[in-house]
């Protein structure tokens, strides 16, 4: 079996792991593995590469893609020329189609986050056999506990949370981390909790601005003089 492989949306650690993972597992069972470059722009623009053995080898420990990622070549609305214009975009779900059957390709892996899965599932629906292994910092993916790439994204921000307290403290300041996670709030309230943050605010609970202010001015009688939003 000839199967396609690619990456879409933002990188995050582990995506090579995953493309090593799969391509040794495959190739052991005696398929073929073929990676497109730059997500769903390579389907489009027919542009990848045969992955053997030597090609993945050592690939574990590097981050990023080797097959490169994009997060706007959507091929049901093109926007990157010659195809279209971003004025303009156009649907290039025949040309991605017949490329897959120009070179045989029985089956689609998708490593991505909810767009790239959307539209995965939607060449599915047109017939396509698709594998989607879900990728996203934000855990916002269901049918699975934790997407790889979660667990860095949480380290990083818990790090981040934990080194403003010292300048918070100092300056008797209050602090705004922000960090990522789109519509889910799993990386603010677990870095919060790990890291010491005074407030949270998650996309999933609604707040608003009176009861942050009377919570730190609350803060501030009792003795502490900074807060740390995450």
């Amino acid at each position: 079996m000839n199967i396609a492989i690619l990456t879409g949306g933002g990188d995050c650690p582990g995506l090579n792991a995953v493309i090593r993972a799969f391509t040794k597992y495959a190739l052991r069972r005696g398929h073929k593995v073929f990676g497109y470059k730059d997500g769903f722009k390579g389907l489009i623009e027919n542009d990848f590469m045969e992955l053997t053995d030597k090609e993945v080898s050592g690939i574990i420990i590097r981050g990023g893609t080797i097959l490169g990622t994009s997060n706007i070549a959507n091929p049901f609305s093109y926007r990157i020329p010659p195809y279209g214009s971003p004025q303009k975009p156009v649907d290039m779900t025949s040309t991605l189609i017949e490329n897959l059957k120009k070179n045989k390709i029985e089956c689609l892996v998708t490593i991505g986050g909810d767009g790239t899965q959307n539209m995965a599932y939607k060449l599915y629906e047109m017939g396509l056999p698709v594998i989607g292994i879900p990728k996203t910092i934000d855990n916002d993916l269901d049918a699975t506990d934790y997407t790889f790439g979660y667990d860095t994204a949480l380290y990083v921000a818990t790090e981040a949370v934990d080194r403003v307290h010292t300048t918070a403290e100092s300056h008797e300041r209050v602090l705004i981390v922000e960090t990522m996670g789109r519509y889910a709030g799993w990386i603010a309230i677990r870095s919060a909790i790990a890291g010491g943050g005074d407030i949270v605010l998650i996309p999933e609970i609604e707040y608003n601005s009176k009861d942050i202010i009377d919570y730190i001015k609350e803060r501030r009688k009792k003795g502490k003089t900074f807060s740390i939003i995450v």
